[in-house]
Parts: structure tokens; C-alpha cells; sequence
């Protein structure tokens, strides 16, 4: 796994181009909605390398390993705690397999929905799930943590220490929230971004924010009080249900494109997309920074 050094170095000239959304992809090639993605994937290993290969393609840099609830307390439902390990170390080498060339993220997400207190015992319940994640994510061979839709500064303090005690390298650390920087928690972004910094957060930012005419003015917003790497990874728009119960994103790629560049205009380093893109939006955005050059 790199260092943080090792990742700044790596990143510091220009922008990169992460991948777009996986689960509403997959979900498009097949997959249940009720399912668990990390097992379902692990059955069905051609979707996720034909998916992550049209990322590639397209020219995504970094890839997000199909890991994003693959903690013993998500995988228990389906009878997959006592394999955390196995099961992340797996995803990981499938994400490599499909792209070869580009840094491979271990994915991490909150844990809202499995703990809605912040007492002692919980954070050291969410440590220890944490810390089993990366020990997978290191035993696959990630090259970094990339910590994303986060809810509560607590989520990203238990990733930190599990890291720590893992002995983890660069972790990334991105949370979803209000256009106005507000997490859905009601605690500042900024405020907590820029403690996550000063703990030796590789980079910092957003994801799973609906794309929109206010998104590059967040990225300023968010630029202007952070020194780190800012990630920016927007949703296609605001989505609406469908008769089916199914998410449905509004925004084209062109349109998602134009937004993306106008956020790396504004500062942002990491970029891609989150629910609803797919490989067409990360090949629009690619086309549109060549145009702008």
C-alpha cells in the first residue's frame, strides 16, 4: 500500500480520473436489488470486470474496489462475517485483473445503518469492523483506503484509528452532503475536513452529492479552507423513483461533463462519478478537459 507521501507524489501533477457508480450498474446488468453486491460479485465476477474495463477504457485512473459494505457486520446477513478478510482480499484482486494498470482503491463506507449511536462501545464495534476491512484490503493488495459516503465525523475518526492499527497506509476520506457543505449529520464539512487533514488525510471531499449548477461552487467553497486533495464524485443529478421502485437519474452525460470540468476548474484533483454515471460520463468529462486544453 503507498504511503501518503507515496500517494501525493503520485497525484500531484494535474487531476485524476476515478471511476463512476458501480452499484446502480451493476444493478442495471442484473443484480437484485435486496442482494448482498459484495457476494453477488464474487458469483458473477464478468459483470464487475466488464464494468470496471468500460471505466478504463474511458480513461479512469483509479478504480474503486467493490468493497464499499464489505465489513463483518454488513456480510453476517448473508453468512459471510467469519470471511471479511477473504472476501475484500478477493474484490481487490478482481478490480486489479480489470485494470491492471491503474491504482486500485479499498473501498469503505459508513456504518449508519448498522449502529446509530456514538457511545464508547460502538466506536470500538465500528473499529473492529473497520480494522478486519483493511486487513483484507491490505492482504488483496490496495494501494490505498478510500473512505467514501460517509455520514458522521465519527465513521471517518474509527477508519482512522483502525488504519492506524493496521498499519495501513494513504487513506481518502469523503463524505456526502448538502450543497451548502452541511453533512447530513448537521456538523460543518469544512470543519471536519479540515481536522481529517491535520490527522494526515491523503485527500479529502465529497461524493454522492446530486450534480448541479451549485456543485463547482462547493468545490471553491470546500478549496478555500483545505490545502489537501480535494475529491469531487457527483451524482447524475437528483434522481426520481420509478413505478418500480427504482432510482432513476435525470442528468446526460454531456451535461454531467460540463459540470465536472467547471470542478476541477475549481480545485478539485479526484474526479468521477457516483449513482448513475457509468462509463459514457466518465468518457464525456475526459473528452471535454482534452477540449479545454
Amino acid at each position: 500500500m503507498l504511503t501518503k507521501q507515496e500517494f501525493t507524489e503520485k497525484i500531484a501533477a494535474g487531476y485524476w480520473l476515478l471511476d463512476g457508480g458501480t452499484g446502480t450498474n451493476l444493478r442495471a446488468m442484473g443484480m437484485p436489488r435486496e442482494a448482498c453486491a459484495e457476494e453477488w460479485i464474487l458469483a458473477h465476477p464478468e459483470k464487475l470486470l466488464a464494468l470496471q474495463k468500460s471505466y478504463v477504457n474511458s480513461g479512469s485512473k483509479i478504480l474503486l474496489a467493490p468493497t464499499f459494505q464489505a465489513t463483518p457486520a454488513a456480510l453476517e446477513r448473508v453468512g459471510l462475517a467469519g470471511q471479511t478478510e477473504r472476501v475484500n482480499a478477493a474484490l481487490v484482486a478482481l478490480s486489479r485483473a480489470a485494470g491492471p494498470g491503474c491504482l486500485i482503491a479499498g473501498d469503505m463506507t459508513t456504518m449508519a445503518g448498522v449502529t446509530e449511536s456514538w457511545d464508547t462501545a460502538n466506536f470500538d464495534f465500528m473499529v473492529e469492523n473497520y480494522r478486519r476491512q483493511i486487513r483484507g484490503l491490505l492482504d488483496g493488495g490496495a494501494d490505498f483506503l478510500f473512505a467514501e459516503t460517509l455520514v458522521y465525523p465519527q465513521e471517518a475518526e474509527a477508519i482512522f484509528t483502525a488504519a492506524c492499527l493496521e498499519e495501513a497506509g494513504a487513506a481518502v476520506f469523503s463524505f456526502t452532503m448538502q450543497p451548502d457543505g452541511t453533512l447530513f449529520s448537521g456538523a460543518d464539512a469544512r470543519e471536519v475536513l479540515r481536522e481529517l487533514e491535520r490527522m494526515g488525510a491523503a485527500a479529502v471531499g465529497f461524493n454522492c452529492v446530486a450534480a448541479g449548477a451549485d456543485t463547482a461552487a462547493l468545490v471553491s467553497r470546500l478549496r478555500r479552507q483545505l490545502r489537501a486533495p480535494l475529491v469531487c464524485k457527483p451524482n447524475a443529478g437528483m434522481p426520481t423513483i420509478d413505478a418500480a421502485g427504482n432510482a432513476v437519474y435525470p442528468m446526460g452525460s454531456d451535461e454531467f461533463a460540463g459540470i465536472l470540468a467547471d470542478c476541477r476548474a475549481a480545485g478539485a484533483t479526484l474526479l468521477g462519478g457516483c449513482c448513475g454515471t457509468d462509463a459514457a460520463y466518465i468518457a464525456a468529462f475526459a473528452a471535454r478537459v482534452r477540449g479545454r486544453e
